[in-house]
């Protein structure tokens, strides 16, 4: 059976191992059949993905030969006489027929829906195994090694805000569940690449608040308010200041964010 990755660098495997093609273009027209899975994707668009606005005259049977090169890739780990069936033809478009146990990216979607809808529900210890079993299947940027053309670009953008949706969300769980100081040098080591996202700061201010590093908590959020007047010549959001006086105060009422009913109604307001 043919397994296929496409959440880190492009990666294709048999029960023999590696048979990932090598032609760059080749590569390319595969992760947009891999990112479109299961739809049909028009020769117009593949040429569009290839060439942009300056297609070569021999466009046409250029895409189409790069189509006949994957369907030979592909042939002798498939069932005699399938490999149309598998990469198949429909009017001036193709359509790669996988399995959701052969791509990674469907493993990911759907781990990543139950992760949240077990969140939803109240169920943080379930949330949290299926979102790090989600994320776990990412080993680089999506599609890293492929040069990418307007559509796999796009695809390739939504898929990082999935991810980073996903990770908030496993934080989250982390949280509920009182894993407060685990989450601290996996939030600081995130800032020092997302100094400008504010909820990463919340979590960390929140986390080190949480285990009694109140001094801490204060001047990460001093940090923070630093950085956005120096960057963009802002003050932190009103939950973050509604955070700090929380924090100042001695208050713990940010705690009650992190109960599994609360966390629910805030999902859509937090991440």
């Amino acid at each position: 059976m043919l397994r296929f990755k496409v959440l880190g660098r492009l990666t294709v495997t048999n029960d023999l191992g590696d048979c990932t093609p090598t032609a760059p273009m080749v590569r390319r027209v595969l992760g947009l059949l891999l990112l479109c899975t299961n739809n049909i994707v028009t020769l117009d668009a593949i040429i569009d993905e290839l060439w942009g606005d300056k297609p070569p005259k021999s466009a046409v049977p250029t895409a189409q030969t790069y189509i006949y090169q994957l369907r030979r890739q592909f042939e002798p780990w498939l069932p005699a006489d399938t490999v149309e069936q598998v990469l198949g033809t429909y009017g001036t478009g193709y359509i790669l027929r996988v399995n959701p146990d052969q791509l990674d990216l469907e493993a990911f979607l759907k781990l990543a829906e139950q992760g949240r809808t077990a969140l939803t529900a109240g169920d943080p210890a379930a949330a949290a195994r299926l979102l790090r079993q989600a994320l776990d299947l990412w080993s680089g940027p999506a599609l890293a090694d492929v040069t990418a053309g307007r559509a796999i670009e796009a695809h390739v953008v939504h898929l990082m805000e999935q991810r980073s949706h996903t990770l908030e969300l496993r934080i989250q769980a982390d949280a509920m569940l009182g894993g407060h100081r685990e989450l601290v040098g996996e939030l600081k080591a995130m800032l020092l690449t997302n100094p400008l996202n504010e909820w990463y700061h919340a979590q960390l201010i929140k986390a080190l608040a949480s285990i009694g590093r109140r001094h801490e908590a204060l001047l990460a959020y001093q940090d923070l308010r630093k950085t956005l007047s120096i960057e963009l010549g802002l003050e932190p959001s009103d939950v973050l200041q509604r955070l700090h006086q929380e924090v100042l105060t001695g208050r713990d009422s940010w705690s009650d964010w992190l109960t599994p009913g609360a966390a629910a109604k805030r999902l859509p307001a937090d991440s």
